[in-house]
């Protein structure tokens, strides 16, 4: 069998796949944040926060809720790591540095879950376990929160109600990802994913000397890390690491796993509001832009330029040949559309093109389909912005879905799509005049350039993957990359939870022959072509300096 067939043949797989998932997940999700009954163990959780799950919240109060849970989740990681060499379990490793305790805490709390360290030499059990992967489940959960939250305003009209934080934040860890995570994790262990708790061994003994490695809860952390979209890796080489990722049928069901959520959420989408099928218009646009790279990626990746690719059937450098090109292609491009990060291949390796390809998914804002709960309200803004384009158009107020948008809405809109490239380009900027970050760089000229905006891109889209090839452990890149994470998580959510509320005060509009059917294949169009020209006006000129100077070059 070809590479090109195999990779052809993975992708339908994966396709019938998440096709049968949809529909039961995403109508289980629906029911989920629409129940007005509470679990048992969800009110011994509530007790215990002291919080009453059964108050309505206007959008100040919820996202009073979403920064206050944050802000002391981002000060016990960073605690916990500080204390690391006073705490059992730590495999004798020392407290992490100030800087990089700050990085890893504002990774992990943003669902970023970028790594300037390496797992296997820097973490202990209790911080990998009580630490890293609990926030892998409560920052998903906090993602989905706002998304629901977003889905109220448009649902709700008359009333700036938006639900209870504190309810879906609960309600999302326990009846959602954690069923998923136990599921997913039984089927990382029978492909050999290792799940122990075991210290420090050898494995034998390689150039003179013995190799070694630590054990650790690491198929169960891996489950979170896909079904949260997290990326977080227990090892340094992240899913291309043979004891997270074993076969080429776990890293398809990897794949599969970082999907699902954000998919079947467009389906909740269309239960909360009344109609399947403005969920089925946005889903078409995120297929529609997925399947779209994921051709890019795997025409760029088996593109025979010289002997060697010819040899290797394709791009190999930097690939496990467990996978192959067809396989990574599709890891690569999943999890830079989503906010996932994990990798099974390192980007820096790909393609001139190919490597634009995965900083492109990101800087589209990882909406396609995205993160958990972040893909959803980042393509509903852009759904929001792509009917005031065709407003302008015709000259009339736009609506979507019985909602006017008019100059608030609009401006909240605007704000939060002009967040993250500010931080992208204003950080990559100065991390390219002043010369300490420089030095950083493995590779110079347009590669080296990549590698600096690539950096900053996965840490404002707080997708959390590497390209490879820069030091990223120093002050700067820490305190740099830390803050573009915070930034680019909490501030885009001010302004989907204030344009909830907005839209939830409104009144319903009724339809007129007037108003743009957005549930039609046109609209789907319409969106897709906002969203790739308002990336491609954004960041054009930096990738021609980074991956287009490289790509045709090559």
């Amino acid at each position: 069998m070809s590479p090109v067939l195999a990779g052809v043949l993975q992708l339908l797989a994966l396709i019938a796949a998440l096709a049968l998932a949809y529909v039961p997940l995403g109508d289980y999700m629906a029911k989920v944040y629409s129940s007005d009954k509470h679990w048992r163990v969800e009110k011994w959780i509530y007790k215990g926060i002291g919080a009453n799950p059964n108050t309505e919240m206007r959008w100040p109060a919820y996202l009073r809720g979403v920064l206050a849970f944050s802000a002391v989740g981002v000060l016990f990681l960073y605690l916990l790591q500080r204390l690391q060499g006073h705490l059992p379990g730590s495999l004798g490793f020392a407290a992490i540095d100030p800087d990089q305790a700050f990085n890893t805490a504002a990774s992990f709390v943003t669902n970023t879950n970028w790594q300037s360290y390496y797992g296997e030499q820097a973490m202990g059990h209790v911080v990998q376990t009580g630490g890293l992967a609990v926030q892998n489940f409560v920052s998903a959960a906090v993602g989905i929160a706002v998304a629901v939250a977003l889905v109220r305003g448009f649902s709700r009209s008359r009333t700036g109600e938006l639900g209870n934080f504190w309810a879906d934040l609960v309600r999302g860890t326990v009846r959602i990802l954690l069923p998923l995570s136990v599921v997913a994790a039984i089927v990382l262990v029978a492909c050999g994913a290792i799940q122990n708790f075991s210290g420090i061994h050898s494995v034998g003994q390689f150039m003179g000397g013995s190799q070694q490695w630590n054990g650790g809860a690491v198929a169960s952390q891996e489950a979170i890390k896909e079904v949260g979209t997290n990326g977080g890796g227990y090892f340094n080489a992240n899913s291309a690491h043979p004891f997270e990722n074993p076969t080429p049928f776990s890293n398809l069901f990897e794949i599969f796993l970082l999907l699902v959520i954000p998919f079947a959420l467009t389906r909740t989408f269309g239960r909360m509001v009344g109609s399947l099928r403005q969920g089925y218009a946005i889903l078409a646009t995120m297929a529609t832009i997925w399947l779209g790279f994921i051709a890019l990626m795997m025409w760029t990746e088996f593109a025979h330029h010289g002997p060697a690719f010819q040899i290797a059937g394709g791009a190999m450098e930097g690939k496990e040949n467990r996978f192959g090109v067809g396989a990574s292609s599709i890891f690569a491009v999943s999890t830079t559309l989503t906010s996932t990060g994990a990798v099974d291949s390192f980007h820096s390796s790909f393609t001139g093109l190919g490597g634009g390809i995965t900083i492109l998914g990101m800087q589209l804002g990882e909406i396609a389909p995205g993160g958990t709960g972040s893909g959803l309200y980042g393509m509903l803004i852009m759904a929001v912005i792509a009917v005031f384009i065709a407003g302008l158009m015709v000259g009339r107020t736009p609506e979507y879905l019985g909602k006017k948008i008019g100059t608030r809405e609009i401006k909240f809109a605007a704000c939060y799509i002009l967040i993250t490239p500010a931080l992208v380009l204003v950080f990559t900027a100065a991390a390219m005049t002043l010369p300490t970050p420089g030095h950083s760089m493995t590779n110079s000229g347009a590669h080296g350039f990549s590698e600096i905006l690539y950096a900053y891109t996965s840490g404002a889209n707080n997708n959390g993957s590497a390209f490879a090839g820069l030091n990223a452990d120093t002050q700067w890149f820490n305190s740099t990359i830390g803050i573009a994470m915070l930034l680019g998580r909490f501030l885009p959510m001010v302004f989907v939870l204030a344009l909830a509320g907005s839209l939830a005060e409104q009144k319903p509009v009724p339809a007129t022959a007037g108003t743009l059917r957005t549930e039609k294949p046109l609209f789907t169009g319409l969106l897709v072509g906002a969203i790739l020209i308002i990336t491609g006006l954004t960041y054009f000129p930096a990738l021609a300096l980074g991956p287009l100077a490289e790509g045709l070059a090559s």
